[in-house]
Formats: C-alpha cells, sequence, structure tokens
C-alpha cells in the first residue's frame, strides 16, 4: 500500500486513536494488573470483537442484530470441541464405561462418537471452522431475509428467535452439546496447559492482536466505496437501489463479516475461560452485545472497544454488591446513552478529549499543533488609480456619445 493510500485509511484522527488504544491495552493494562485481572480484561476484549461487528452492521449498514450471540457460540463451541476432544483421550477417561469420548456423553449413555464431531480432532479444521460456519449461517440467514427486503424491527426480531433457538438446541441435545453445564474441563490445547498463568498472558496479547486484525478490517471497510455505500443505504436505501446497486449483497456481506467477527470473539473466550456455555448465546447476552456497541459509539470502531470494556467492569463491579439489579442498570444505561449522547463514549471523546490527544501527539512527533487562533491580517495593497487616460482616436472615426 502506498504512503497516500495508508494515509487515506489512517487519517490522523484515527491513527491515534488507535495508537492510544494499543498503549492502554499493551502496556497500561500489562503493567498495572495482576495475571487474574489481566485475564479478567482479555474475556472483555471477546465481546469487543462482537461489538466492533455490530458497528459495521448497525451503525453503517442499519441492520440492528439481536442474535450476535448465535455467532460467538458457533465460534465458542467449534473452539470448545477440539479441547473437548483433547481433554477425552482413553487414558484420561479409562473411568468411564465409554473411554475415549467426551464425559458428558458418557452419562448420556452414549457409546460412540458422533460423525460430527469426528473432524475437531484436527486444529487446522477447528479453526476453518471458526471462520466457515458463521459465515455460512450468516449468508443463509441474509439470503433469506435481504434478499426479501426484510430489515429494521423485523430483522431484528428475527434473529432475536435465532438465538433462542440455539439456546433451546443446545440444552435440548446434551448427550452432543454438554446441555445447560456446557463444555467444561476444557484443560490443553496441543498438551499445553491453558490453565497457567503464562498461557493466560499469552492468549491475552493473542487477543488484543487479532482484535487490532479485526479493526484494520473495519478500518478498510469504513474508509472503502462499500462503507460509503452503507451509510447510503442506511440513510437512503431507496435511493442507492434505483441508483442500480444491489443492497442484499452488500448487507449480506457486511452481516457475514460480523459473524466471523462475533465467532473469534467466542473462540478467544472459551481459550482463556477454559469452557462454552449456552447462557452465553442467547437472547440476554446477545442484546447486552448491542449495549456493548451503544455504549462505545455505535459509529466509532474503537469506542466499541472502550464500550465492551467498560460495561463489563460496571457488569463486575456492580453485580458483586446488587446482583439482583444489574440486569435494571443495563437497561437504564443503555436508555440513558440513547438518550442523553447517542453517539456513546465515541461522542464524548471527540468533543473534550480528542483536542487534548491531537496536542500530546504533537508534541510528542516534534510538531506544531494546529492553532484556531484568527489568521493574521495581511498588508494593505498599494491603492491602484482611479484616473482615466484620454483615448486618442483614428482621423475618420467618429466617437459616438
Amino acid at each position: 500500500m502506498s504512503y497516500q493510500g495508508l494515509r487515506s485509511l489512517l487519517p490522523k484522527k484515527d491513527l491515534y486513536g488507535f495508537l492510544v488504544l494499543a498503549l492502554i491495552l499493551v502496556i497500561v493494562l500489562q503493567l498495572s494488573l495482576d495475571i487474574f485481572r489481566l485475564n479478567l480484561v482479555g474475556n472483555y476484549l471477546t465481546y469487543a470483537f462482537v461489538a466492533v461487528g455490530l458497528v459495521l452492521c448497525w451503525g453503517y449498514g442499519g441492520i440492528l442484530s439481536l442474535g450476535q450471540g448465535v455467532f460467538f457460540g458457533l465460534g465458542g463451541y467449534a473452539m470448545a470441541m477440539f479441547l473437548k476432544l483433547e481433554a477425552s483421550d482413553p487414558e484420561s477417561t479409562k473411568i468411564q464405561s465409554t473411554p475415549g469420548i467426551p464425559d458428558f456423553m458418557d452419562w448420556n449413555q452414549i457409546t460412540e462418537l458422533p460423525f460430527f464431531w469426528e473432524p475437531f480432532y484436527s486444529f487446522g479444521f477447528t479453526l476453518l471452522a471458526i471462520i466457515l460456519l458463521p459465515t455460512i449461517l450468516g449468508y443463509i440467514i441474509g439470503v433469506a431475509m435481504f434478499k426479501r427486503r426484510v430489515g429494521g424491527v423485523y430483522f431484528a426480531i428475527i434473529t432475536q428467535a435465532l438465538a433462542a433457538i440455539l439456546t433451546i438446541l443446545i440444552i435440548g441435545q446434551q448427550g452432543y452439546t454438554g446441555g445447560v453445564n456446557g463444555m467444561t474441563d476444557l484443560r490443553t490445547l496441543h498438551g499445553w496447559d491453558i490453565r497457567t498463568d503464562s498461557a493466560k498472558y499469552i492468549f491475552y496479547f493473542v487477543c488484543v492482536f487479532l482484535l487490532f486484525v479485526c479493526l484494520f478490517i473495519a478500518q478498510f471497510i469504513r474508509k472503502s466505496k462499500l462503507g460509503r455505500l452503507l451509510v447510503a443505504m442506511r440513510d437512503k436505501e431507496d435511493r442507492v437501489r434505483f441508483s442500480g446497486y444491489d443492497v442484499s449483497n452488500f448487507k449480506i456481506f457486511v452481516f457475514c463479516i460480523g459473524a466471523i467477527f462475533a465467532a473469534i470473539g467466542g473462540a478467544m473466550f472459551t481459550l482463556q475461560v477454559g469452557f462454552m456455555s449456552p447462557t452465553l448465546v442467547g437472547i440476554v447476552p446477545s442484546i447486552e452485545m448491542v449495549i456493548f456497541c451503544a455504549v462505545g459509539g455505535r459509529l466509532s470502531i474503537i469506542g466499541a472497544v472502550y464500550g465492551a470494556l467498560v460495561v463489563n467492569f460496571a457488569k463486575t463491579s456492580f453485580s458483586e454488591s446488587f446482583p439482583e439489579l444489574w440486569l435494571f442498570a443495563m437497561g437504564g444505561l443503555f436508555i440513558a446513552v440513547v438518550m442523553a449522547f447517542p453517539n456513546g463514549l465515541a461522542g464524548l471523546y471527540n468533543t473534550y478529549a480528542a483536542p487534548k490527544v491531537d496536542v500530546f501527539f504533537a508534541k510528542l512527533f516534534g510538531k506544531t499543533p494546529v492553532s484556531h487562533s484568527s489568521p493574521p491580517t495581511p498588508p494593505p495593497s498599494k491603492p491602484t488609480s482611479t484616473k482615466t487616460e484620454p483615448v486618442t482616436l483614428p482621423q475618420g472615426v467618429v466617437h459616438e456619445q
């Protein structure tokens, strides 16, 4: 990419935002928090993947999805299936009636590993499934909905129903999915104990790295022609359609991108926490993911990360003291954001903090910050003479008055 292309992709304002976020996640939090709290921040960041995808879908494309927990769960369960198979080797499960299969299958009198579990012995297939499964499901949903011009509140309700359906399916098929308890006791990744402090440090930085990869992809989409079309579709969809664009294809594409981001977050959640549960797939977590995006600012991909961190930190702190009141507090927070500052934390940052950050980076890089004072008055120009010179006409030409 050329220098001009990089400048257009990351203008100064966005570049400073990326640098500040990287400084906080890589240096400040890593030096100021112990491993338990740092791992907790890593768990919060897994929801930031979903929030960034929602910025593209909802903030720019106008597609409000209340079922992103479905894709979060697909990525999480795909990774959990691989880890569970590794933890269920014949030596570790020799006390079971059927060694070599996950413990919850043995409890449900299943004597053979189901055929759809077999491919998850391969880590490569697992990584591929984390990307392909949400893409395929997102494409099917997108074609079924957007090709028929289903949108707005109807699309939101349908995706919410899908989250409920998947939760019921996971709980009902206990012998194949672990049921309401989910998949627990996930211990190793290729023989490496994922429960140690060193593993938690590594997973935290892997999560931060993947998050920045998704942020750069989202930034590229925002600054491309597709990003401008998404905004146009959000504001005047019929006008874009009458201009000759197939609106449904753009919606399907951005919806699939949001699904992939959510699945990556779900896979990282499984690695860092060591379990996956249907409680992370249903309606309530899906609505919480929308709140993360709204609090951070549904038009800011970086704001979405801060929204996920702030809301989850508040949830952890507040629910420890008032567990029954947390859902009411979450609802009140969402209403306050929509009514008081609809642009979320990103709007507050742009209003109050952005000028100070610009001055800081200008001094850091040895540049003079832009002054907002009035420009100097230019010196007065030399007055021109208004005296008219007499005009001499050739002989024979009569000057008409």
